[in-house]
């Protein structure tokens, strides 16, 4: 039996697309300027959109007859949107194949039973080496900062003070999304899904899977693993002092579809700093996951141009900030000859 989601708990790789969206109007949800409070992190005015909200128009690459169809992907969005997604059921009605957005991850092959006996030792994981708390391990100024932070997103909470700061970043980026009406999961995925079950294509899944048969040695070592996460830690930091309004702003151009807006706006935060945290450690780099991100690649890149020698109409999915840029898919695949068209030309 495959324990789903272990890997996520003990590894956790914070890593962690011409149809055209009518744009709809925001809706906006009740909230006013806000000066700076006393805690001192300023909090920008803009709202976040509510109700049905159209999303992007999707990218289209194109060879002679054949067209893949790409939505691109933002996270966090709105928490309180509804995804009018009738432009993508459109095209999976008409889609030969889906294919699925990249990952690279781990995955624990163990038994029922002793998948539950590992549980408490998996828990344990999460926590420092040698029961050090959070302020033993990360700069005085760090801390000071992450004191101002936790009191405003967490509280009182004094378990988190345990963790390693990669997982203390994450719990405190998950608390702020939600205090900021903004959703950090994949709110998209379902929706997607049954408009597949309701067209059957042929759905590709793009990964590069590290398969751990054993887990028990991989934990022991994990716990007196010290992780080079502190910069994971100050950059999660920052983002949440300097970038919410630009968060909020790029969740509204995604969901009314503002395709000039998403351009405009910086990237959104990129968790390199927290993925390398565990790819550049020991321990990944032994399990081969320090090049998974590469080779992941390439294997989208392969499904994507075989899809567009076969099929006359293939649907994917890629986050913006992978899609897009210099050195992005798209500028890969027009590299190569393809045309790429965006939603708004």
């Amino acid at each position: 039996m495959r324990v789903s989601g272990l890997a996520v708990a003990l590894l956790v790789a914070l890593s962690l697309t011409p149809l055209h969206a009518q744009q709809a109007q925001p809706t906006p949800s009740a909230s006013a300027p806000q000066s700076v409070p006393n805690d001192g992190i300023r909090t920008e005015a803009t709202v976040v959109v509510e109700g049905e909200q159209p999303g992007p128009g999707m990218w289209i690459v194109r060879k002679d007859n054949h067209d893949l169809y790409i939505l691109g992907t933002l996270s966090p969005l709105p928490a309180k949107m509804q995804w009018q997604s009738a432009q993508v059921d459109r095209v999976l009605a008409q889609a030969q194949e889906v294919i699925r957005a990249p990952y690279a991850g781990f995955k624990v092959d163990v038994g029922w039973f002793k998948g539950m006996l590992l549980l408490p030792k998996l828990l344990g994981a999460r926590n420092n080496p040698d029961d050090k708390k959070l302020q033993e391990v990360v700069s005085p100024a760090s801390y000071a900062r992450w004191q101002v932070l936790k009191s405003r997103y967490i509280g009182s909470d004094s378990s988190v003070e345990k963790w390693r700061p990669i997982f203390a970043a994450q719990e405190l980026y998950g608390k702020a999304m939600k205090k900021q009406g903004l959703d950090g999961n994949n709110i998209l995925a379902p929706v997607i899904n049954k408009a597949i079950e309701t067209h059957h294509p042929a759905v590709t899944v793009v990964k590069e899977e590290i398969v751990i048969t054993d887990p028990k040695p991989l934990l022991k070592e994990w716990s007196k693993t010290t992780l080079d996460d502190l910069v994971c830690f100050d950059k999660t930091m920052t983002q949440l002092e300097t970038d919410i309004d630009a968060m909020r702003a790029r969740a509204n151009a995604w969901a009314t579809g503002d395709i000039a807006g998403l351009r405009a706006l910086p990237p959104a935060y990129q968790w390199e700093a927290c993925s390398n945290a565990i790819s550049e450690a020991g321990i990944g780099k032994r399990l081969g996951f320090g090049d998974a991100s590469r080779k992941v690649e390439a294997k989208w890149m392969a499904a994507a141009e075989a899809a567009l020698g076969k099929n006359a109409v293939t649907f994917a999915t890629l986050p913006l900030n992978k899609m897009l840029g210099s050195h992005g898919y798209l500028a890969q695949l027009q590299s190569k000859g393809y045309t790429v068209i965006a939603p708004d030309e």
